[in-house]
């Protein structure tokens, strides 16, 4: 992404409102945006953030090369001295977000942009394009390895993505949210991740034989001799078949350091428990049984109910495209407009018939609370950035809808932990993004912290996501007065 001009990766009326703010409009009025999402995916109890690297290289390279302009002059919309403050357009605002790998909940900003009105206008499209995506991604990947309950889960996708980005960005989400490889080579080598796999039906059908087949790819690889054994009859020749490969390479002495069969078709829990019982009166009880097949977290937990005896899962289609819920639902809201003589914020609210779809107002930011004594969350505070709170004191929480649902929670038994962390300040980056595989783990210890029922694939419950007392109060005296003004 960094090699390539994505600033036209953008709706055409961002780029039209950008010239009415410029002829109609202080071009350099600041403003706030929030980016954040209304509902996590697949009705799950929580969801990943994921794709802030890329948000931050696209930001840097944010620019309109002699090519963009001749195009936006070719529409016929734009005006030559609009156009020729595109030349030297760069981004000069500041942008908090929240670190990828952490768990996150409805209706909190992933993003505050800071920034002047055109400026923040216009990344508008590009933000929540790669947010959005790789959110949603993380998220998925992560209920599958939920389901896999320790098992090893590959993320191998790539020829069911909607395309290169989708594969690639998709497979990078996928590591974050736990896969432990992907199929993707040059996401392996884009972000220094593990890549795995093994071999295709082609490859066995292209020898004379079954047993010829394994035996070739024993001898190619065999401290990672995965065997594809469903081509013909897994029962019949596959296992027996992948059994005196392994014998084979134990009279040898090959060491038998990672080896095993993968299921690709039939009744998986069936098939695998006879392969078990196989392998083990054969006297290979550490081998591996990989199954794959159009999985996911549903079906990987029925069969492990059914008592599959799979220890790795390779996921393809329903992962990569997140089948079952194939967006994010991420918005991007005007929160905030800065008063030039005070350089205060004047909230802004949008208005809906629909509660959940009324804005927050304000400059704000999100407390993390945490119980202290199990360190898992109780409740994230969005509130405004002047607030302060001391863990000393008792911290009284409410529903912001339903207020007479109270928690009080009594001093020193909870911690806080502010989550927006600045990124861009004045155009420069002051974050450096970690690794995929810091990520991946940095993902996980943050899945440690919720309650177990708050995980459970079905039914799970609820984070409180609520306002602290000024801020409700904000929007609630924003909410009156529009009403008085409609009256």
């Amino acid at each position: 992404m960094s090699e390539r001009n994505l600033t036209l990766l953008t709706d055409l009326y961002e780029l039209t409102m950008m010239q009415g703010y410029f002829k109609e409009k202080d071009a350099n009025e600041t403003v706030i945006f929030d980016a954040f999402f209304r509902a996590n995916p697949n009705n799950a109890g929580y969801s990943i953030c994921a794709g802030l690297d890329q948000v931050i290289d696209y930001i840097k390279n944010l620019h309109f090369d002699t090519s963009d302009i001749d195009y936006l002059r070719s529409t016929g919309l734009f005006e030559e001295d609009f156009l020729n403050y595109l030349h030297g357009f760069r981004f000069s605002g500041d942008i908090y977000a929240i670190p990828e790998g952490t768990v996150i909940f409805p209706r909190e900003p992933l993003v505050k942009v800071i920034a002047p009105i055109m400026e923040a206008q216009l990344i508008e499209t590009a933000l929540l394009n790669i947010i959005n995506h790789q959110s949603l991604i993380a998220s998925k990947a992560s209920r599958v390895v939920y389901a896999a309950n320790g098992d090893g889960v590959m993320e191998f996708g790539l020829r069911r993505a909607q395309g290169p980005d989708a594969g690639i960005y998709g497979a990078r989400a996928a590591m974050i949210g736990g896969c432990i490889g992907t199929s993707n080579v040059l996401c392996g080598k884009l972000f220094d991740v593990p890549v795995k796999g093994t071999h295709a039906h082609s490859w066995i059908m292209s020898f004379p034989d079954e047993l010829t087949a394994f035996r070739t790819y024993a001898r190619l690889y065999p401290t990672a001799c995965i065997l594809l054994v469903d081509t013909y009859d897994t029962l019949g020749s596959g296992i027996p078949n992948a059994i005196k490969v392994f014998r084979e390479m134990r009279e040898e002495g090959i060491p038998l350091t990672f080896y095993g069969i993968r299921l690709d078709s039939g009744d998986l829990a069936y098939l695998s428990k006879e392969a078990k019982k196989m392998l083990e009166e054969a006297g290979f009880p550490d081998a591996v049984i990989s199954a794959s097949n159009d999985l996911d977290e549903t079906l990987i937990s029925s069969l492990k109910l059914q008592g599959a005896a799979i220890n790795s899962w390779g996921v393809g289609t329903n992962l990569i495209t997140s089948k079952d819920c194939p967006s994010f639902g991420g918005v991007y809201k005007l929160a905030a407009i800065q008063d030039k003589a005070t350089g205060k914020f004047i909230p802004k609210i949008k208005l809906s018939e629909n509660a959940e779809k009324i804005t927050n107002p304000g400059n704000k930011t999100i407390q993390r609370i945490y119980n202290k004594t199990t360190g898992k969350i109780i409740a994230d505070l969005i509130c405004l950035t002047d607030e302060h709170f001391d863990s000393s004191n008792s911290l009284l929480l409410f529903d912001p809808i339903s207020t007479w649902k109270k928690t009080h929670l009594a001093p020193g038994s909870y911690t806080m932990r502010e989550l927006l962390v600045p990124v861009f300040r004045k155009g420069e980056c002051v974050y450096e993004s970690p690794k995929v595989m810091d990520i991946r783990e940095y993902c996980r210890k943050e899945l440690n912290t919720l309650w177990e029922e708050s995980l459970r694939l079905e039914y799970p419950h609820r984070v409180h996501v609520d306002l602290s007392n000024e801020l409700w109060h904000m929007k609630n005296q924003l909410l009156d007065s529009y009403n008085y003004k409609n009256e």
